[in-house]
């Protein structure tokens, strides 16, 4: 099947997230709003916005049980929007509940966690805000988890058991930290990585193979084995019980998101435009093939805020806004090889994410990149490239 492209924006899509019936997408394009869109035909259309925020927004999710959205922005706040009737005209509408992060730095991103009583959102602070709701107050509370935290936490990652917490961060680490709230969580059974689990206990901390910064972290399906992905181009696998860790050198640009599709599988994507697909198991992974089989480059459909030149698209015309927004040129006589990628997503893919499953593994993913476009792509539509076996470290 072939991957199914919109246009959503010619401007950047930082972070996307679906609603649970995939009937409603929420987006940020680099501002300080988040649109709701549904589908209509071969379009996304804008339903609402929702705009409180002073900066622009840099994460998104959607809790698929509690229909709640969490945003999190450079303003240092973060929202959660229900929907709720309006006590004047009775419409239905998505009403903002106030966070209380306690941080003085940007936040970065967010994370529902698997039961939706709580969220994680990452931040510049050197800290992770686990938020829980006070009813009494009407607001989200914050707790911290603060060391060893030596840089911006770049990306969080919930395990299944809903107290573990994966952190990946610009001080060269991969973390699994304890989120244990006493007043929250029932006490969690024994895991690989650990049975005792206060707040704020260290799990297991990993380093990027070449001193990266890690850009993406994820839990497998069972909780029990880490992937995350660095900026020196590699991505790595730890399984905590072994104990061992398998890194794959990627003679690409580096990935900045990634996504388990089953205990076996991982798509990831980044700066390259194209995700990859990784295999393995306890006995070693290695890099299967893509999703984008590179026949097709371009985004085809248009969406909300695509638009169209009109009579200007010209040659002369498509240069020169070229040239503008994506900084690419077709000067001396390389034509349109130097304009258009032979991807499909013409720029970084900024996040990739579970868009439909069956027997308990993903089929689908989404992407959504710097050229403002949203790509789903089945899973088992593999193009075979040349595998590089991951290094084996054992601890």
């Amino acid at each position: 099947m072939a991957p199914q492209v919109y246009a959503l924006s010619q401007t950047p899509v930082t972070s996307h997230a679906f609603n649970a019936d995939r009937t409603k997408l929420c987006v940020s394009l680099n501002s300080n709003e988040a649109h709701i869109l549904s589908p209509k035909g071969s379009e996304w259309v804008v339903n609402e916005t929702l705009s409180e925020h002073d900066k622009a927004i840099t994460s998104i999710d959607w809790a698929s049980n509690s229909n709640r959205i969490v945003t999190a922005s450079q303003d240092r706040n973060a929202y959660v929007w229900q929907e709720t009737p309006d006590p004047e005209t009775g419409k239905i509408v998505w009403k903002p509940t106030l966070v209380l992060l306690r941080i003085n730095r940007a936040a970065t991103y967010v994370r529902w966690s698997p039961k939706e009583d709580k969220f994680a959102v990452a931040s510049g602070a050197r800290a992770i805000a686990i938020c829980s709701f006070d009813e009494e107050n009407n607001w989200w509370v914050a707790k911290q988890l603060k060391k060893p935290i030596r840089s911006t936490v770049l990306s969080v990652d919930w395990h299944p058991n809903n107290v573990l917490l994966a952190a990946g961060s610009a001080d060269l680490k991969a973390r699994v930290f304890s989120a244990y709230i006493k007043e929250v969580d029932e006490r969690p059974s024994p895991t690989v990585w650990g049975s005792k689990l206060p707040f704020n206990t260290i799990c297991g901390e990993y380093s990027s193979p070449s001193g990266g910064w890690v850009h993406a972290v994820g839990f497998s399906p069972s909780g029990d084995v880490l992937a995350f992905a660095s900026h020196d181009s590699t991505i790595s696998i730890v399984y905590p019980s072994g104990p061992a860790i398998f890194n794959i050198r990627l003679p690409v640009l580096p990935l900045v998101s990634l996504t388990w599709t089953s205990e076996n599988g991982i798509v990831a994507a980044g700066h390259d435009c194209r995700p990859l697909v990784f295999s393995g198991s306890e006995q070693g992974w290695e890099e299967s093939g893509t999703l984008d089989d590179s026949k097709s480059g371009g985004a085809s459909g248009s969406g909300f805020g695509a638009g169209t030149p009109g009579r200007l698209k010209s040659g002369a015309f498509a240069t020169f806004r070229d040239a503008d927004v994506r900084g690419q040129s077709s000067m001396g006589g390389s034509g349109q090889a130097d304009t258009k990628l032979t991807t499909i997503h013409q720029n970084t893919i900024t996040s990739v994410r579970p868009y439909e499953g069956a027997n308990g593994e993903v089929t689908k993913v989404s992407t959504t990149g710097v050229d403002g476009s949203l790509v789903i792509w089945d899973t088992n539509e593999v193009s075979a490239i040349t595998g590089r076996l991951g290094a084996t470290h054992l601890r």
